[in-house]
């Protein structure tokens, strides 16, 4: 048995965690693009809208029973914490949760940013990044991670944020309400979605 054991270089797995996000990626949006052209573009949009918050949502409860969130490497080229820089975020993970600030934390190259701008699809892309406040408010519901830059959209890095709810943006996301859409200025500006 301890033949077949191999040990593959962090290189090497990185770039096969790569292709698994480019997949995922692609997933998005061949369901984005069959649920625009079926329903078309604004229900459409609020489909996949909707469709995130419920990834979200199963992404923050498996969280919050202690299973990994992210991979530590190979979904975004680099990473940074404040002025450190990362591939591997097990570097990082030495920070206890509630010790982790967001504001100091930044991705570049992200996979997923890469292949909705290599397809042209900017705006549906960016539903996709709404996971980030979803699964927040899926761990605590008083909580929210958005984003003050956004790869999608064009700026040169994702950047975040954790902000406090407001009581709207928690019944919204309880009840599945397209106005929780809101709750990332960033991403409902990026996604043609409008303020309602």
């Amino acid at each position: 048995m301890d033949e077949l054991k191999k040990f593959v270089p962090l290189e090497e797995a990185v770039e096969q965690v790569g292709v698994a996000a480019i997949r995922l990626a692609l997933i998005h949006l061949a369901f984005s693009k069959i649920l625009v052209e079926e329903l078309g573009e604004e229900k459409g949009k609020e489909a996949v809208l909707k469709a995130i918050i419920e990834y979200g949502r199963m992404v923050g409860e498996r969280t919050k029973l202690g299973y990994q969130d992210l991979p530590f490497y190979g979904f975004h080229e680099k990473l940074f914490y404040g002025d450190q820089e990362f591939i591997d975020m097990r570097e990082k993970l030495n920070v206890a949760d509630n010790e982790f600030d967001f504001s100091r934390h930044r991705v570049r190259g992200c996979v997923l940013a890469k292949i909705f701008q290599e397809y042209g699809k900017k705006e549906v892309g960016c539903l996709y990044c709404y996971v980030d406040a979803a699964k927040s408010m899926a761990a605590d519901p008083n909580k929210k991670l958005v984003h003050t830059a956004c790869e999608v959209l064009g700026d040169r890095y994702c950047a975040f944020e954790v902000l406090p709810t407001t009581e709207k943006e928690r019944k919204d996301f309880d009840s599945r309400d397209l106005d929780w859409k809101q709750v990332d200025p960033i991403l409902v500006k990026g996604s043609g979605m409008g303020e309602d």
